[in-house]
């Protein structure tokens, strides 16, 4: 087989990159600038705040020792294989960086050899970047389940933000579709590293001068509908996630088939939908103060795919209306549907001056197509529909060609309205 060019091993690992969706920047503490131009590899993501960047995401290497049945770089797939060596990798950040392509790096890769080896040639890359070229912008390092726990601790040392894919959100599903994974060895570095980012805020909270270890966190994926698990149980894991591990983020991926085969199911198209609502609910569990249990249950364990978790919870919880928005607090107004994060802080804010009539609410931000048979202002409810009504949930749905077709969701973009 013809040696393939630098361009052509770029372009197919950057390819080979491309599902995995855990790839949002919290922002660099060491600068940067936004790319304008998108070459081969680079990809726009965004920030904890909404910002939009630019990152070379790619792979060091699409060789794979193993066979997960729902990955495009498994040992079985016949496809051309490519590597980049650490210098190879390093330069083409730089390069891109210094053209203003980019300002970060996600950098992954498959099993070759041993997991030890394929997170020395990842470390290896980001040791020339920040050693050698002085590179200081946001990089996002993947962790090999199984590597050596002194190869994560320098990896949390090196990078921004660290990550170690689940994938697949029960140990039963986990056997079937990745039997060369163990369960304990994704763990294992996450709790590592969920230790080395609390004791580094420890010690800087001591002086600003200790040493920074993954500032942004660390963040996995979730493959959904390539297994059986149903919305709860992808939602009580995350919960989980993020109560015992302290994940910043977990990011849900609809799964996309890329090859046959019988363990796998047969799609017509990724559930993007159903993807979309896993992160409104997510939002709601991270923001808004709510439970997994709350929105969902063993009797439903299912989202709506029609109304989003919220308008869901709202109707299954019509006792808990109408909210008085002159009087209610923050934590009851997040419940109405309609007000958000930013909107019900300016409710808090704005009555203090005076009593808010329904006029005043839009300027607030409120969604009032939404809000408005939720609440009530100083007793006096503004709808024609009250929140007991049979109606409601009629009313609460998008009228035909309102909404776009799903498409694939872009992080924050997906989750970012009031809702």
């Amino acid at each position: 087989m013809k040696a393939l060019s630098l361009q052509q091993r770029i372009a197919l690992l950057a390819e080979s990159a491309r599902y995995d969706a855990s790839c949002s920047s919290s922002g660099s503490a060491r600068g940067g600038r936004l790319g304008q131009n998108l070459p081969a590899g680079c990809c726009h993501s965004w920030s904890a705040d909404g910002r939009c960047i630019s990152l070379l995401k790619i792979l060091q290497s699409n060789h794979c020792l193993y066979d997960c049945a729902y990955c495009i770089n498994r040992r079985s797939n016949d496809i051309p294989r490519a590597s980049l060596t650490p210098a190879e990798l390093a330069d083409l950040t730089v390069n891109f960086y210094r053209r203003n392509y980019i300002e970060g790096l996600f950098l992954s890769s498959g099993v070759q050899r041993h997991p030890d080896y394929s997170m020395e040639q990842m470390l290896a890359t980001v040791r020339l970047l920040r050693q050698q070229h002085g590179f200081g912008g946001y990089i996002h390092l993947k962790v090999v389940p199984g590597a050596d726990p002194r190869l994560v601790a320098q990896a949390g040392a090196l990078a921004d933000r660290v990550s170690v894919n689940i994938e697949l959100p029960s140990e039963p599903s986990l056997r079937l579709l990745a039997p060369d994974k163990d369960r304990d060895a994704i763990l294992q570095p996450m709790r590592q590293l969920r230790d080395g980012i609390s004791a580094c805020q420890a010690e800087r909270r001591k002086s600003a001068k200790a040493p920074l270890f993954a500032p942004g966190g660390q963040s996995t994926q979730l493959i959904v509908g390539a297994s059986a698990e149903n919305d709860w149980q992808i939602l009580r894991l995350s919960e989980a996630l993020y109560g015992k591990l302290a994940l910043k983020r977990v990011y849900y991926s609809a799964f996309v088939p890329v090859q046959a085969d019988s363990r796998l199911p047969a799609l017509q198209q990724p559930p993007l939908l159903r993807e979309h609502r896993l992160y409104q609910a997510d939002w709601l569990l991270r923001f808004y103060g709510f439970s997994a249990d709350e929105l969902l249950d063993g009797n439903a364990p299912w989202f709506d795919l029609q109304l989003d978790p919220k308008a869901c919870w709202a109707l299954r919880h019509r006792d808990f209306f109408p909210v008085d928005i002159n009087r209610a607090d923050k934590t009851a107004l997040l419940r109405v549907p309609g007000i958000g994060l930013r909107s019900a802080q300016r409710i808090v804010q704005a009555r203090r001056v005076g009593p808010l009539r329904l006029d005043d609410l839009k300027g607030l931000g409120v969604v009032l197509k939404r809000a408005r048979y939720f609440i009530s202002l100083s007793g006096r409810c503004p709808a024609d529909l009250d929140p007991q009504s049979a109606r409601l949930a009629q009313r609460l749905l998008p009228h035909p060609g309102q909404s776009p077709p799903p498409q694939q969701l872009e992080l924050f973009s997906a989750i970012s309205g009031e809702f």
